[in-house]
């Protein structure tokens, strides 16, 4: 004796592969843009931040926490509205510009690099954070 699907079952499978059918595309795509997600992550590693403090402050709170990180100072740089401060750590090489904003606001852009076409987001992030941990800090009065 044969075994029959009853019928009213036949739609439920098919809607069934059918929406499978139609997941696969959105299924890939999803892939696609986390691994482009990712991608640009690891190339487009720069962290900006903008602080209420004049430029010559920001230059020396980034120099204090590029020292504090043990990221040894090599350079200073200059463009039309600010400065560049050239590091490096044993693998990394890093720039900070600072850009006057205005006479009380300054705005930060590091750039961390592997020591090839990748940049590092998570140290240029450190690098940010600590600055503004010594921009924060309470200042000694002598």
């Amino acid at each position: 004796m044969r075994h029959r699907t009853p019928v009213s079952r036949i739609p439920f499978v098919l809607a069934g592969c059918l929406v499978l059918a139609a997941c696969q595309p959105l299924a890939l795509s999803m892939a696609g843009a986390g691994a482009s997600a990712a991608v640009g992550a690891s190339l487009s590693g720069v962290s900006y931040r903008t602080f209420t403090a004049p430029l010559p402050e920001v230059k020396k709170a980034s120099m204090a926490a590029l020292e504090n990180m043990g990221i040894e100072f090599q350079s200073f740089g200059s463009f039309d509205a600010g400065e560049i401060i050239f590091a490096r750590s044993s693998a990394r090489s890093v720039e900070v510009e600072l850009e006057a904003l205005s006479q009380r606001a300054t705005r930060m852009r590091v750039s961390t690099r592997d020591g090839g076409f990748f940049y590092d987001g998570a140290t240029a992030n450190e690098i940010v954070a600590q600055t503004q941990k010594v921009l924060e800090a309470p200042r000694v009065k002598n």
